[in-house]
């Protein structure tokens, strides 16, 4: 099975910019589709960003769209959530995680496969 693991979280100043990366292994990241999702205290985690296996087709919730922009690298078995004019309220625990299918998966029930999540901080 795929293991996953995220880096580049950290504090950011409100209108900042991160770069967040889910490098894949085990598996080839090509077998998965794959989803962006964050949980701030408290409440539940939600869908942030969604692509398709080869990263033709992506979605992003109205919360997020325009602001954040996911990619995928599946020959660096890499995919990328880049965050844009980011706000107090962007503040959670951001998580990659794999589905085993090709379409886009919006529903958390369908993601198996979980990185250990990477905190994004921002403040005002």
């Amino acid at each position: 099975q795929v293991q996953l693991v995220e880096s580049g979280g950290g504090l950011v100043q409100a209108g900042g910019s991160l770069r967040l990366s889910c490098a894949a292994s085990g598996r080839p990241l090509s077998s998965y589709a794959m989803g962006w999702f964050r949980q701030a205290p408290g409440k539940e985690r939600i869908l942030v960003a969604a692509i398709n296996w080869i990263g033709s087709s992506t979605f992003y919730p109205d919360s997020v769209k325009g602001q954040f922009t996911t990619s995928r690298d599946n020959a660096k078995n890499t995919v990328y959530l880049q965050m844009n004019r980011l706000k107090p309220e962007d503040t959670a625990v951001y998580y990659c995680a794999a589905s085993p299918t090709s379409g886009l998966i919006k529903d958390v029930s369908f993601y198996p496969y979980w990185g250990q999540g990477t905190q994004v901080t921002v403040s005002s």
